[in-house]
Parts: structure tokens; C-alpha cells; sequence
């Protein structure tokens, strides 16, 4: 993993802390679920009937998350052996190039996000076939439930606001689909601040190139025979 989270400012390095303590939780909550399950069912044949469910949207939650943090931090794999064989100044275009290219994907993948999620919001999604050119009348499906993870009381409050009243049973899709555009865009972010940071030569990639074998020569020695 690079080692740009060394040289970051205060308000940069807040921003990780948050972030790595979000995927952190996220890896917690999805262990704790699942070992209290495998507790439940070979110890005392019961089970929490959520508890995959819960652990399936966790995961999801933790790769759109990951995904751009992986490019904050420069953390991607890629395969670089072609470009190295040139020099500094058309590598730096090339990684331009692979820059733009990402964004384009990230904002492509921002527009689909918001079209699936938005109409379990209660929200419009967007005109255009590749780019949004503006909104349309989406059918409102925010009454749309997960299967099985009950809704706790403390949503309840939303009922008004997105099920014209009525009760929900179950948690609300648009709760868990909202990663969706939250990852999305989120990537589009990252995307675009590195692809910045290679314009104005503060990065050299948007993949861990070589720092990885770096890293595996600076622990080398840990492996030797005494």
C-alpha cells in the first residue's frame, strides 16, 4: 500500500481516520454477525433469521467503500510492465490517460447507481442513455422492503415521510441500496483528485505499481534464514 497517508494535512488525515474506521466497523459488525449465527445454530440450533441477509449488504457496503479508498491511498493493482518501458513523460501521460479514462467509468457508473437507487427513494432518475441529460416520473417504489431484517423503532419516523404512513415490517430498501450512489460517487471523487494529483506530478499512478515489491524487499530480511 503507498505511503502517501504519511504526508497528508490534518483535515486529509482526519478524513482517513474516519474512513478507516468505517470499513473497520464494517469487518467487525460482519464477524460478530456471523460468529454469533454459527454459535446459535450448532450450539443451541436457532439463529438470527437476519443475520445473512445483513451480512450481505455489510459486504457490499465494504467493497463500494473500499473501492475508493484503495484508490485515495494508491492501494489498486495493475499491470504496468508496457509502460515502464518508456519514460517518465509518457508514462505521466499515460497514467493522464488512464486517469480520464477512470473518471468517464466513474461517472458512468454514478449515473447507473442513482437510476437504480433513486426510484426506491421515492426519487427521479435520470434522462440519457450514457450521460444524465436530466429527470424523469419514476414509479415510487419506496415501499419496497428488505426480506428479512426487521425494521427497528427508531426508523419508524421515516414512514411518514416515504411510505405515505404506513408501516413498514421490514427495513426499507433504499436504506441499504443508498451505497450505491454514496460509493459512487465517492469513486468519482477519488478518481478525480488523483487523476489531479498525476497532472500535477504529487503521484506518478493511480495503481501500487512497484511500491508492493518495495515493500516485500524492505521485510526481506524478516524472512531469512538465521
Amino acid at each position: 500500500m503507498s505511503g502517501h497517508s504519511s504526508t497528508q494535512t490534518g483535515l486529509a488525515r482526519i478524513v482517513s481516520e474516519i474512513e478507516e474506521t468505517a470499513i473497520a466497523l464494517i469487518l467487525g459488525l460482519m464477524t460478530l454477525i456471523t460468529f454469533i449465527n454459527v454459535v446459535l445454530r450448532y450450539g443451541f440450533n436457532t439463529g438470527i433469521i437476519w443475520g445473512l441477509e445483513v451480512v450481505t449488504f455489510l459486504f457490499a457496503w465494504l467493497v463500494l467503500f473500499g473501492m475508493s479508498y484503495a484508490v485515495k491511498v494508491t492501494a489498486h493493482l495493475g499491470v504496468d510492465a508496457v509502460i515502464n518501458l518508456f519514460d517518465e513523460g509518457p508514462r505521466k501521460v499515460f497514467a493522464i490517460l488512464a486517469g480520464v479514462i477512470c473518471v468517464i467509468y466513474a461517472g458512468l457508473l454514478m449515473k447507473g447507481a442513482w437510476d437504480y437507487w433513486a426510484p426506491f427513494a421515492g426519487l427521479d432518475a435520470t434522462t440519457g442513455r450514457w450521460f444524465p441529460t436530466g429527470f424523469e416520473n419514476s414509479r415510487d417504489q419506496a415501499w419496497y422492503e428488505v426480506i428479512d431484517t426487521p425494521i427497528p423503532e427508531w426508523l419508524r419516523f421515516i414512514e411518514p415521510i416515504m411510505n405515505e404512513g404506513e408501516a413498514y415490517e421490514k427495513i426499507p430498501r433504499f436504506i441499504p441500496y443508498a451505497m450505491l450512489p454514496f460509493g459512487a460517487a465517492l469513486l468519482l471523487l477519488r478518481f478525480v483528485q488523483a487523476t489531479v494529483k498525476v497532472v500535477a506530478g504529487r503521484q506518478k499512478s493511480l495503481i501500487v505499481s512497484h511500491e508492493a515489491e518495495d515493500a516485500v524487499e524492505d521485510v526481506k530480511h524478516m524472512n531469512a534464514e538465521g
